[in-house]
């Protein structure tokens, strides 16, 4: 009987030593795998491992219009987690996110989003602030475009070929909100890259694109908040800033560990997705930009995205 309880004794310890093995091993292999669950605030939001970076793609009009400045500290001080911001284009930031660069994209171009949830590199889209796209120009408008509808804007603008329209060219959502502007207007966009010196690509943010716009004196399209942001800078005003397809809304969007080995902090890319449609943050961006400017750069969505 002694042997017997002496074999038994062995074999439960080996099976301990393998099972903590396995754990062991899972921890490893998987990064975002933690020891013991996250715990929460009164809020319900996790509190989260401060030894992870959480790392953030985000919109350059997020970066130029200085929320991102804003927020940022502002979430490292309640959640104790440093946060790493690559400003970048859409089209850019969504790449980063299928690489595993990041562990979240927050970003303004619904189709791509949904694209990108749907192909299973996403987990869902937090729809947390809008504002409307504005096309843009000096104050003579040479082309005589206010009061236009936005694709009888470029209509005008591709049959005169007098003055330029600078482009972001930079495959940023603001850079797709254009090509659809000229699909609805019923033009190729191929065609429209190549026909003459008056359509240039600056490959470059919103701020820098504005900037350029008042230096050659010619239109261009920007985000409300950038373009509030830059005005005193550029003197350029707004000419057409009506129509249903202007909508402008920004999302964030963690990215999957389950499809995207590369994720490190997925705790943290939920609890920052949560947390930007918290009523206190969503105040927070319907402030922003209303002493200085007069007018808020951002409308919060208090979680009822905007269709129009």
């Amino acid at each position: 009987m002694k042997k017997f309880w002496l074999k038994l004794s062995a074999v439960l310890l080996s099976m301990m030593m393998i099972a903590t093995s396995v754990a062991g091993c899972n921890g490893t292999d998987n990064p975002t795998t933690t020891s013991t669950p996250p715990t929460t605030t009164d809020e319900g939001l996790s509190i989260l491992d401060p030894s992870i970076r959480l790392r953030i793609a985000t919109t350059t009009s997020l970066y130029d219009t200085g929320l991102w400045a804003l927020l940022e500290p502002m979430f490292e001080d309640e959640f104790d987690v440093e946060v790493d911001v690559i400003y970048a284009g859409t089209g850019i930031s969504i790449e980063y996110g299928k690489r595993g660069d990041v562990d979240i994209i927050v970003v303004h171009d619904k189709a791509r989003e949904l694209a990108f949830i749907a192909e299973g590199y996403g987990t869902q889209r937090y729809a947390f602030a809008s504002n409307y796209f504005v096309i843009v120009g000096p104050p003579s408008d040479p082309l005589g475009l206010k009061g236009l509808s936005p694709e009888a804007a470029f209509q005008k603008l591709a049959e005169s070929k007098t003055t330029k329209f600078i482009s972001r060219g930079d495959d940023s959502g603001t850079h797709a909100k254009e090509q659809a502007i000229w699909k609805s207007a019923g033009y190729d966009y191929d065609a429209i890259q190549d026909s003459g010196e008056w359509y240039v690509e600056a490959g470059r943010g919103m701020g820098p694109t504005l900037l350029m716009a008042n230096e050659l004196q010619g239109y261009t399209m920007s985000d409300m908040g950038t373009f509030l942001a830059f005005k005193a800078d550029t003197g350029l005003v707004a000419i057409v800033e009506s129509g249903s397809i202007l909508l402008n809304v920004y999302s964030a969007v963690p990215v999957n560990p389950d499809k995207v080995s590369g994720v490190k902090n997925a705790d943290a890319a939920q609890v920052m997705a949560e947390w930007l449609m918290t009523k206190t943050i969503q105040d927070t961006i319907g402030q922003y930009g209303v002493k200085d400017y007069g007018d808020p750069l951002f409308i919060p969505t208090y979680g009822i995205e905007p269709t129009s």
